[in-house]
């Protein structure tokens, strides 16, 4: 039997999503985002599953787009690719409001640096690295990276990322705001899985209130992203979690979040 492109396990309200391909580096290719397409549209759309946990399977995380299925140059039929391939699960993943933690085991490098981008919380190993790459190849960054990379690390380090492809290990990536944290690499997925269990029993409503008006803060006057901040507020205060987190504090006990 041919191994999928994906494999995914729940363990509690977290969803594990682990790219299956080590041989290309875990390559965006057919089979991956065939299973990304399927999984993330089921996974966001669970009731069940409060956050959602990305890593790889074997030494890399994963090595962006499949060079060995990128023939075809014209430039109708690489935006007909594009939409085709990407912009389901992709677009999906970076306006998802539930919660979303990338462990990055090893090379992120091409869109495995914009994947990366898409969680909320990017925990890599001591021995990960990052590398844009597209530069290298006379291509333009895809998977939102232009618009993803500047906010994570300002304007200055990511064009020096995007023009100059250099490879950026953990420690540094750590440094400019890359990742959240670095752990060494037996404790990836212990610490990602803490994370991502800590958010699957927060308030899930408020935390997708907040990752959207983390969306808006670059894209609207600051009398707009008020307007939205205060609209934000008013919805997450009509939550049974709002109301279980001031019990929760007046009875200085920890709360019981249950996503709604």
């Amino acid at each position: 039997m041919t191994e999928p492109g994906l494999v995914v396990r729940t363990e509690g309200q977290v969803a594990i999503l682990r790219l299956n391909d080590p041989k290309s580096m875990n390559a965006l290719s057919a089979p991956v985002r065939e299973g990304l397409t399927r999984e993330v549209h089921r996974l966001l759309d669970a009731p069940d599953v409060r956050c959602l946990l990305i890593t790889g399977i074997g030494d890399a995380f994963c090595a962006g787009g499949d060079i060995r299925a990128m023939d075809d140059r014209r430039a109708t039929d690489t935006r007909a690719r594009m939409h085709r391939h990407y912009r389901g699960w992709a677009s999906r993943l970076l306006k998802s409001e539930k919660p979303v933690v990338m462990a990055v085991n090893g090379a992120a490098a091409g869109a495995g640096v914009s994947l990366a981008l898409m969680g909320d919380i990017i925990i890599a190993s001591r021995t990960a690295y990052f590398t844009t790459g597209f530069a290298r190849l006379g291509a333009v960054p895809d998977l939102g990276l232009i618009a993803t990379l500047p906010r994570a690390i300002g304007m200055a380090r990511a064009r020096d990322m995007l023009l100059t492809s250099r490879r950026v290990p953990a420690d540094e990536a750590l440094q400019m705001g890359l990742v959240a944290r670095v752990t060494e690499p037996a404790d990836l997925m212990p610490a990602a899985l803490e994370a991502a269990h800590a958010l699957a029993s927060g308030p899930t409503v408020t935390l997708g209130l907040i990752k959207r008006l983390l969306q808006r803060a670059y894209d609207h006057s600051f009398d707009e992203y008020l307007e939205a901040e205060g609209f934000a507020q008013a919805v997450a205060m009509t939550t049974e979690d709002f109301e279980e987190g001031v019990a929760a504090f007046k009875e200085k006990r920890k709360p019981r979040f249950q996503g709604k």
